[in-house]
C-alpha cells in the first residue's frame, strides 16, 4: 500500500471497540509496514470514556500509528478514510422486538451510509460488525450510492472462525489444519456452516469427523448458537473474538486469502447459488488485490439448498421491515 491509511471504527469507547484498536494499530489490519491514521467515534454520552481510550493509545507508542482523530463529530469521523470499521450499533435488549432493533439500527446506518456518501473516499472499504451486520450494511449500502455495492461488506468471519475452531476440537487438531468451511446467509441463528467442502489434515470434513448426526445436529446449533451461549457465560456479548474476526475480515479483503483457501463473508447477492440479487449474504470467496470473488461451481445438495434458502428468507424478512421504516422500495 501507498501512503497513510485512514481506518475508522465507530462505537470505539465499546467492548470491541477497545478489542480492535489495538490489533489495528499494531498491524495485524493492514500489514507491518502500512502507516495509518485513527478515526474514532463515539456518540456524546461516551466521549470522556474515547478520551480515555484515546490516552491509551498514545501511551502504547505504536509505530505504524500516525495520528488519532477521536472525536463525536461524525462528519469529522467520516472524512477521507479509506476504511469503515462499522461497530456501534443498538444492541438487542431483553424483551425488545426484531422489529424494534431494525428500526433503531436502520435509522444509524441510514445516517451511516449518508456520512460515507458525503465525506468519505469514493473505494472506502466498509465492514459491518454491528447486529444486525447483513441488513446494516444493505441500508448503509442503500444510502451512499456514490460508492461501488461491492464495498459494503457484513462480517460472518466470527461464525466461519467458529466453526473452524469447533471441527480443530473435534478432530484433536489444530486450527490451522482446517480450512474452506462456508458460513452461508445471515449472521443469525438461521446461518448455516457447511462443512461439505470443508478440509481437515487434508481429508473432507466429513470423512474427517465420521458422524453425520453430530454435523448435521449439534455442530450446526453450536455455531448457530455461539453468540447466545457466550452471553449467557459472561453475561456480555463477544468482544475479543469479534475484535479478532472483523481484522480477519478486513485483512483478508485487502491483502488476499491464503492461496487454496477460502473464507466467509457477507457481501451482494449476485444470483449464485440461486440466491436473488438485493440482500447481502454470506458467501465463501477469495480476496486478491483488495477485491473479493464469490467461489463458484461447488455442488450443492438438497440438504444444504434448504438451508442456504432458509436463511435467504430471514435475510428478506429483514430488508422488508427495516425498508419499510426507512420508507425505501424493497
Amino acid at each position: 500500500m501507498d501512503g497513510i491509511k485512514r481506518v475508522l471504527v465507530t462505537g470505539a469507547a465499546g467492548n470491541i471497540g477497545y478489542a480492535i484498536i489495538p490489533l489495528i494499530a499494531s498491524g495485524q489490519l493492514l500489514g507491518p509496514d502500512q502507516p495509518i491514521i485513527l478515526h474514532l467515534l463515539e456518540i456524546p454520552p461516551c466521549k470522556e470514556r474515547l478520551e480515555g481510550v484515546r490516552m491509551e493509545i498514545e501511551d502504547c507508542c505504536f509505530p505504524l500509528l500516525k495520528g488519532i482523530v477521536a472525536t463525536t463529530d461524525s462528519k469529522e469521523a467520516f472524512t477521507d478514510i479509506d476504511i469503515a470499521i462499522l461497530v456501534g450499533s443498538v444492541p438487542r435488549t431483553a424483551g425488545m422486538e426484531r422489529k424494534e432493533l431494525l428500526s433503531k439500527n436502520g435509522t444509524i446506518f441510514r445516517e451511516q451510509g449518508t456520512l460515507l456518501n458525503q465525506y468519505s473516499k469514493k473505494n472506502v472499504k466498509v465492514a459491518v460488525i454491528g447486529n444486525p451486520a447483513n441488513t446494516n450494511a444493505l441500508i448503509a449500502q442503500a444510502y451512499a450510492p456514490n460508492i461501488p455495492k461491492e464495498n459494503f461488506t457484513a462480517m460472518t468471519r466470527l461464525d466461519h472462525n467458529r466453526a473452524c475452531a469447533l471441527l480443530a476440537s473435534k478432530t484433536g487438531t489444530s486450527y490451522s489444519n482446517v480450512k474452506n468451511v462456508i458460513i452461508w446467509g445471515n449472521h443469525s441463528s438461521t446461518q448455516y456452516p457447511d462443512v461439505r467442502h470443508a478440509v481437515v489434515n487434508g481429508k473432507n470434513a466429513i470423512e474427517a469427523i465420521n458422524d453425520d448426526t453430530w454435523l448435521k445436529n449439534e455442530f450446526i446449533s453450536c455455531i448457530q448458537q455461539r453468540g447466545a451461549t457466550i452471553i449467557k457465560a459472561r453475561g456480555m456479548s463477544s468482544a475479543f473474538s469479534a475484535a479478532v474476526a472483523a481484522v480477519n475480515h478486513v485483512h483478508d479483503w485487502i491483502l488476499g486469502t491464503p492461496e487454496g483457501k477460502w473464507t466467509s463473508m457477507g457481501v451482494s447477492s449476485d444470483g449464485s447459488y440461486g440466491i436473488p440479487v438485493g440482500v447481502i449474504y454470506s458467501y465463501p470467496v477469495i480476496c486478491k488485490y483488495g477485491k473479493y470473488e464469490i467461489v463458484q461451481n461447488l455442488k450443492i445438495d438438497e440438504y444444504s439448498r434448504a438451508l442456504m434458502d432458509k436463511t435467504y428468507e430471514e435475510l428478506l424478512s429483514e430488508k422488508t421491515e427495516a425498508y419499510s421504516f426507512l420508507g425505501l422500495s424493497a
